[in-house]
């Protein structure tokens, strides 16, 4: 396990470039299975949870090779087995992408138990519902076993939009004969990324980046080459990072329209933002006030599905009002674990009062000071970095592999900002 030593205090400037969509990478390596064409994925982010897929990927039978920087070559021409490792899949929950293709291409999957960010139950219900709809039978015991003699299209209304759960269902259904109707579904960036992939590679798919998509089944799909699209929670990240201890912090490839609900959160925590094209200008030394509602009262963020503000920046926008002067509520639907994480921002004498697994209140500015920390998950981990970024001397965070998992070469980015980090390797 590595850790961070992070000495506190120092003003960063400078410009930093998001790295390619984690949640956008994930599926499109999975999707690799649906043709046994040459895949090649650009501006991938080389991540923990992208190595941990590659390696899946290479388990099942698929040629997997790095050819440049963010530059992966995959070739899937046979599949020689259906049962994915147990210990691979228990080191990613991204391995639950595999179903969808794996039933489409083998019509047979094993899936273990996947693993991934401890922050409450994560259900898997709606993703076997939807492959179930097309066709597909389930058993489950210690893992999860799917088969389908024949898929086929149909209509389906998922019982939450969630984002992995339309990402398999898409996968399934584009080589599931008939026409397919999925509603509810997610339309976040990541999401619609996914659809134009599998459209160069020859699907056939209307109503991207609604709620609800359209897809004629087809024969077969070719090899392409795709773009992944910039990180926009990468993005949300640095902007909370140049608002508490930046000295001018520009951020590019910073595609405005994926951060609407984010731009508006940020400026409810009194966060200046300034755009020109894709690039993000955060101004330095910033004097934060959260902007209450009318009459004065006390405001309330609360995450939901796209387009509202996303759940993995909520521990962001927490550590940036312990620096915003002002009271204000925040509200963690989706998952009941997530909102832990502020016992160590109390720790470094933050003022929080966690009401229960879903709600904190934040009563800032507060000082903060440096100790010592462990990441509980990938964004909670970038928080903590963060906030020892900006407290009063030596901080030190272990269990880096989680932040690791989701931010590529985060030290090294942070250093050319004028950032004292220090990765030690144990």
């Amino acid at each position: 396990m590595g850790r961070f030593l992070i000495d506190g205090g120092y003003r960063l400037s400078g410009e930093v470039r998001p790295s390619g969509n984690k949640n956008e990478a994930l599926p499109t390596l999975a999707a690799c299975l649906l043709t046994d064409g040459e895949m090649n994925l650009e501006n991938l982010p080389r991540i923990k949870d992208v190595e941990v897929m590659c390696q899946i990927l290479a388990d099942l039978g698929a040629d997997v090779a790095w050819v440049g920087p963010g530059r992966l070559r995959v070739r899937a021409h046979q599949i020689r087995k259906t049962a994915l490792d147990r210990t691979l899949c228990r080191n990613v929950r991204a391995s639950v992408l595999f179903a969808g293709p794996m039933v489409a291409r083998c019509r047979e999957v094993t899936l273990p138990p996947p693993g991934g960010d401890v922050i409450g139950r994560r259900r898997l219900d709606t993703h076997f519902d939807a492959l179930t709809a097309l066709g597909a039978t389930l058993e489950v015991g210690d893992s999860y076993h799917l088969t389908a003699r024949n898929l086929a299209g149909c209509e389906m209304f998922l019982d939450e939009a969630s984002v992995t759960g339309t990402e398999n269902a898409v996968m399934a259904a584009v080589l599931a004969p008939g026409t397919t109707v999925i509603e509810n579904a997610a339309c976040e960036p990541h999401v619609r990324g996914l659809c134009r992939m599998l459209t160069a590679m020859g699907a056939r798919i209307q109503g991207v980046g609604t709620n609800t998509l359209t897809i004629e089944g087809v024969e077969r799909l070719e090899g392409t080459t795709h773009v992944i699209g910039p990180d926009y929670l990468e993005v949300g990240s640095f902007i909370g990072l140049g608002a508490v201890i930046g000295d001018g912090v520009t951020i590019l490839d910073a595609n405005p329209c994926d951060l609407r609900k984010i731009r508006h959160v940020f400026e409810r925590l009194g966060v200046e933002m300034e755009f020109s094209g894709n690039r993000c200008f955060v101004p330095g030394r910033q004097q934060l006030r959260v902007r209450p509602d009318l009459h004065g009262a006390i405001p309330q963020i609360d995450d939901a599905p796209w387009p509202q503000f996303p759940t993995d920046l909520m521990s962001i926008a927490i550590t940036v009002a312990t620096q915003s002067t002002g009271p204000i509520l925040f509200f963690e639907k989706m998952f009941e674990g997530r909102m832990f994480f502020v016992d160590s921002l109390i720790a470094m004498g933050a003022s929080i009062i966690l009401c229960d697994p879903h709600r904190v209140v934040v009563a800032g500015p507060s000082r903060l000071y440096g100790t010592t920390l462990e990441s509980p998950d990938v964004r909670a981990g970038m928080a903590l970095l963060i906030a020892s970024l900006a407290a009063t001397g030596r901080s030190e965070i272990r269990n880096i592999r989680q932040i690791d998992r989701g931010y590529e070469r985060i030290d090294e980015k942070l250093r050319l900002l004028g950032a004292h980090v220090e990765r030690v390797e144990d």
